[in-house]
């Protein structure tokens, strides 16, 4: 096995709950967490004779999706029912589309760790409605809720472009900034709002002769965590069974694995369906949709400037490294307040600052974000001029944020009232670092002698000076000062 080498191909599929009001076929509300069974009808517990109605905001965000992916957008797509029977899908199929999805082929750009992106190709990205949920507590039995059943679910399947945990983890990042930019999830893993499935082989060279594993599919990743752990696992457990082996693929051997997060490797669950075996037909009770350009026009002015165009924006316009600008462009609420404050006046970079070493920590602690703390984009910027005209240090100007988060927005009141102004007046400095200077004379001494003691010295009589200013002095010109005074 010494002429041996191999790349890991990933395709990925990503299932998005979308934030609708109502489920995608039936008026039952959506929320987390109710009762079991209590967000039903007849039309989503599959009573016969009920007949199911669009839910037109589910298909505009899934075109809005489609748009921001780059996605072709066909004038005619239908609905198609998927029969497979499962204890938590009633109606013993589920409506979803086959051979005319809402979004055709599109790509999206994904951000890399040496600062580059990779576009990876969307093959397409199709609604459905969700199934149920089994619930397995320990008992002898299994119970079924279908307060999920019917909720709309927009399904993006990419291309094996993906040759790494660390990309597909990456890909996952970027589609929750991007769903949750344009506002049409929630995209909160912990209920559930996005799931991740890969579908995973290598294509190993050997001796100069490549072959391909079979493709295992893990199933129901909740986690950036779990989703790149999972990938990972599965390559270097097919790269042992191709050298155990010699295992290679063949038409119709794909299997689906699940996940042990306890043990962090995959377990296999059954040999994977394919597309027939699932007997697709047009659903007779739902109309096709037709988008035609006035619709598709009044959904596209909805597009906003996408998290990965901001964060590269953030880095050529204002200086920003790439880390930061990925830090501020993660929430788009904290985007946009970080923009309206440098439109306000303020150095980006001081803003960066505050940002991402206070405010952050501060909006973690409130659960809320940075634009939630109830601090004015205007009063933010007020507060970085002063720290960079040297009306107040940098680690007042920190203070006096964490004051501002309390819906106080006057930063001056806040210095004043904390003794945090600095000294600014140069006749007043200089009668203090006379004074200093003149109850130190053996610090002076030890400064013009030169040597080792003389940076020491220097840095005691400064220490002097903000003391006698009790923290107030302008370091910066009280450093000028006495560099003067001692003829340096």
């Amino acid at each position: 096995m010494t002429n041996l080498d191999y790349k890991i191909i990933v395709g990925l599929e990503i299932h998005v709950q979308l934030a609708t009001k109502t489920k995608m076929f039936c008026g039952c509300a959506l929320s987390f967490g109710e009762d079991a069974n209590s967000r039903v009808c007849p039309v989503c517990i599959g009573m016969p004779g009920a007949l199911p109605v669009m839910n037109k905001q589910a298909v505009e965000f899934s075109l809005l999706a489609g748009l921001a992916l780059n996605c072709e957008i066909p004038s005619f797509t239908k609905w198609d029912r998927k029969s497979y029977y499962y204890p938590d899908l009633p109606k013993n199929y589920q409506i979803s589309q086959y051979d005319l999805p809402l979004n055709g082929t599109g790509f999206i750009e994904i951000p890399l760790e040496d600062g580059t992106s990779k576009r990876i190709r969307i093959t397409r990205a199709h609604l459905e409605e969700d199934a149920g949920k089994n619930i397995h507590a320990g008992d002898a039995f299994s119970r079924v809720d279908l307060n999920r059943a019917g909720t709309p679910l927009l399904e993006i399947v990419t291309e094996p472009d993906l040759s790494s945990g660390t990309e597909v983890r990456a890909l996952a990042i970027e589609l929750q900034r991007i769903v949750r930019y344009l506002g049409i999830s929630e995209a909160d893993m912990q209920k559930g709002h996005m799931r991740f499935e890969p579908n995973i082989n290598l294509a190993i060279t050997k001796d100069g002769t490549e072959y391909r594993t079979p493709i295992t599919e893990v199933k129901n990743l909740n986690s950036f965590r779990a989703l790149q752990r999972s990938v990972e696992y599965e390559a270097r457990r097919q790269l042992d069974e191709f050298i155990d082996t010699g295992k290679t693929m063949v038409m119709g051997n794909k299997s689906t694995y699940g996940w042990d997060d306890n043990r962090n490797v995959t377990v296999l669950q059954r040999e994977k369906e394919e597309a027939h075996d699932y007997r697709y037909f047009p659903d007779p009770d739902l109309v096709p949709v037709e988008v035609d350009e006035k619709w598709l026009s009044k959904i596209k002015s909805r597009l906003c400037e996408l998290p990965l165009q901001k964060q590269k924006r953030f880095v050529e316009q204002f200086g920003l490294s790439d880390y930061d600008a990925g830090v501020l462009t993660a929430d788009k609420a904290t985007a946009e307040f970080f923009d309206e404050t440098v439109k306000a006046g303020a150095e980006a970079k001081r803003v960066c600052n505050l940002l991402t070493q206070i405010g952050l920590k501060l909006a973690n602690e409130k659960n809320c974000s940075v634009a939630e703390l109830g601090i004015l984009p205007k009063a933010l910027a007020k507060l970085c001029v002063m720290a960079s005209e040297g009306q107040i240090s940098a680690s007042a100007a920190q203070t006096i944020l964490v004051e501002m988060s309390g819906g106080e927005n006057e930063p001056e009141k806040i210095a004043e009232e904390k003794n945090l102004l600095q000294k600014n007046d140069t006749g007043e400095l200089e009668k203090i670092v006379d004074e200093v200077l003149a109850n130190n004379p053996d610090a002076i001494a030890e400064v013009k002698a030169g040597g080792k003691k003389s940076k020491k010295a220097s840095g005691f009589l400064m220490g002097q000076i903000i003391k006698a200013t009790k923290g107030s002095a302008n370091p910066q010109m009280a450093a000028k000062i006495l560099s003067q005074k001692l003829g340096q």
